[in-house]
This record gives structure tokens, sequence and C-alpha cells, in this order.
């Protein structure tokens, strides 16, 4: 596989082309940004263990039936996936309350959500990702009905998979973002699912082992990302 000119760079990560037009190179960084990008650092070995959480979870995900875009990983920081014609759409998947749900619906933090909640949002960093629904998202062609609804269909299956995977090795899953993409016609999961791109509570301590370290200078960002990976490789290798 051979590394090609760069495609995109973004806050967590690099895009190459490769010599298989199908096909691109992701590579991990260490840069953490916040509050869209207004707050910025370095987690030591951020881009190692979140490429290699993403990978597993992968994985795991793909052997319960759900299509990535993960094709291997290459190296530490390296990964090599299929292109996918990315839908600009994220969707925030909330099993507690935490957050901007927290903030915006004046309620504490950690109270468990009877359902999963599925929110959409426009990635668009000049806007700061706003908030849309269904008809936002299908009135301005940023996808179909039927798009949006095997999205959320993988979402929640997705849930399932991963709060149970996480129960298991002692973490709350409180909520996370996914994106997605269309690939030979296909709906395929892509970008990476991380302690970057999730709420991950101990379950006994409830100690934060994600991002939020970093957003609200909490410290030992690096500790609690590598156990993160800990206990993911323990139960999966």
């Amino acid at each position: 596989m051979v590394q090609g000119e760069l495609l995109y760079e973004g806050k967590a990560k690099k895009v190459y082309a490769t010599d298989d037009a199908g096909l691109v190179l992701m590579t991990y960084k260490d840069d953490a940004t916040a509050f869209d990008g207004r707050k910025k650092g370095t987690i030591n070995n951020k881009g190692i263990v979140n490429n290699r959480v993403s990978c597993l979870l992968f994985k795991l995900l793909e052997s319960k039936g759900i299509e990535t875009h993960l094709v291997e990983q290459t190296d530490d920081r390296k990964v090599v996936v299929k292109k996918l014609d990315m839908i600009p759409v994220e969707v925030v998947v909330r099993n507690r309350v935490a957050g901007s749900l927290s903030q915006r619906l004046g309620l504490e933090e950690g109270i468990p959500l009877s359902s999963p909640v599925i929110e959409f949002y426009y990635k668009n960093d000049d806007l700061h990702d706003p908030m849309i629904n269904e008809s936002h998202a299908m009135v301005m062609g940023w996808a179909s009905e039927a798009e949006l609804l095997d999205i959320k269909t993988k979402a929640l299956k997705i849930n399932e998979v991963l709060q149970d995977f996480f129960d298991g090795i002692g973490i709350i899953l409180v909520d996370y973002k996914l994106e997605f993409g269309v690939f030979a016609g296909r709906v395929l999961l892509g970008d990476e699912i991380s302690p970057d791109t999730c709420r991950l509570w101990d379950k006994e301590s409830l100690e934060k082992l994600d991002k939020d370290r970093f957003r609200r200078d909490l410290g030992k960002e690096e500790e609690a990302y590598q156990e993160v990976v800990r206990r993911i490789e323990k139960a999966l290798l």
C-alpha cells in the first residue's frame, strides 16, 4: 500500500490517498482540541490509543454484522479504510444525561435514560455543528429518508453491542458520536470510536475515562486513555 497525497487534515487525524482509488490511509494524531478548537493541547500517545481502540471495536462490530470502513491497521498510528462518501450528519447516541444534554435540559449528569436517545448534528465546523432533525437532513440533501432509517437502525444495533461490551469490562457507555458514509451504494460506519468520541465512566468510581478529562482540566488524560485500551485488549485479545 503506497501512501499518496494528503487529502484532508482534521483535528485528530490526517487522511491520505493510496494507490487504490477505493482506499485511503488514516493517521491518528496526539493533538487534542475542545470547544470547537478554542482549547488546544496534546495527550501523549492519544493517536496510538485511539487507533487501537477504534480498530478493536470496529472488528467487534463487524463480527456482529455491522459493516464498517475498516480494512487493516498497518502500524500504531495508521489504518487503511474504505474511501467513503461521508454523510455530513453526525449521530450522537445517548444512554445517560451528560454534556450538552445536561446543559440544554437542566438535568444532573449521570441520570440513566429509559431508552437510547439519538440526535443528529450537521457536520460543519464554521457553524459549530448545529443540531438538526431528519427533515433538515432530507430537505438539504445531506441524507435520504432511506439512509437516515438505515443510520438509525445501525446506530441502535451498535449501541446494543457496545453497551453490553463496555458493561462487561466495567465501563459505562454514557454517550458517543458516530459518522457514516456511502461505499458501493451501502451505508457503512466510518471515522472512529474512541475515548475522543465517547463518554466512558468507570462503573464503580464513575471516574471519567475519556476526553472530558481534557475538556474539564481534570488531568491524567493519558492514564485514562491507557486504562480504556488495557481493558478492551484484555477482553478481546
